[in-house]
């Protein structure tokens, strides 16, 4: 089991044999990591200017096959201890994959553990709660679980978006019904309300279609401080050109300049953040 917290790029990675975590990271730059379907990048780092511990936490999990489990879990701000949260998801997560390591089929695993992080957040008793997203590789299918606003993005090389996710929140909801659109989202009071979280008694978890994914393909998972402060385009640009730290040193980039109000093209949501790409 490895956890960091911070890191510099890994010039020529190994393939990842064991369990990678990002707990109340303070990253500077980005990390690859090298796993079975490709190359992985990762970063998490607090909001701006905040004192509190970073709530984001990430995963990345190597299967047994060849394949890997990714996941973006974001601790709710202002909740107690909402870094526990998110931490005991991701942790929940790779506790349950180990329990059936020879498994072809990861659903049943994948689900007990977000199934058993939402025990261990309830029965904490603080109020504590998190969202997670997750998404499972093998065999060039991929396959998308979320409870709450993080999100995973499957882009296509050329730039079409092959499958996202919807954000379990009004406005997330608004979104994808077309009552609202992106840039009216980012200007909508309401859109820091989450309507489904882990640590809830009425939790639901959705499961995404299973997406077969080409040689060019990039898969993004980030909690809200991506989706908030970045349009789908903007994403999406930056997420499929050039090597895979360029990429996620951009997307990074251009959300902190967000967050910090140095573009005034869009209002910036001062978060978290996490985000995870896996790139070919």
């Amino acid at each position: 089991m490895t956890t960091t917290s911070s890191s510099t790029a890994i010039a020529t990675p190994s393939i990842l044999a064991a369990p990678r975590f990002y707990l109340e990271s303070e990253m500077a730059l980005p990390e690859r990591v090298s796993v079975g379907p490709g190359n992985a990048v990762a970063y998490s780092r607090t909001c701006p200017g905040k004192e509190e511990p970073n709530d984001d936490s990430a995963a990345i999990i190597p299967t047994a096959g060849g394949g890997v489990v990714m996941a973006v879990a974001d601790g709710v701000g202002g909740a107690p201890v909402g870094y526990k949260a998110s931490a005991i998801a991701v942790q929940c997560l790779a506790e349950s994959l180990a329990g059936q390591a020879q498994a072809t089929d990861l659903r049943p695993a994948i689900l007990d553990g977000i199934e058993k992080a939402n025990e261990e957040i309830l029965d904490m008793g603080t109020g504590a709660a998190t969202t997670i997203c997750i998404v499972e590789i093998q065999n060039r299918i991929a396959r998308g679980y979320q409870v709450g606003d993080s999100m995973a993005l499957f882009l296509g090389g050329r730039g079409a978006v092959k499958w996202r996710s919807t954000a379990h929140s009004p406005v997330g909801y608004a979104i994808e019904s077309g009552l609202l659109s992106e840039e009216e989202a980012m200007h909508h009071n309401e859109r820091h309300i989450v309507s489904n979280l882990v640590g809830s008694k009425a939790m639901h978890i959705e499961i995404g279609p299973a997406i077969a994914l080409s040689p060019r393909d990039t898969v993004v998972l980030a909690s809200d401080g991506l989706f908030d402060n970045l349009l789908l385009r903007e994403i999406s640009e930056l997420a499929r050109l050039g090597p895979p730290l360029d990429r996620l040193n951009a997307l990074v980039s251009l959300t902190r300049q967000r967050m910090t109000g140095a573009d005034t093209g869009l209002p910036g949501k001062p978060d978290d953040l996490a985000v995870l790409l896996l790139t070919p």
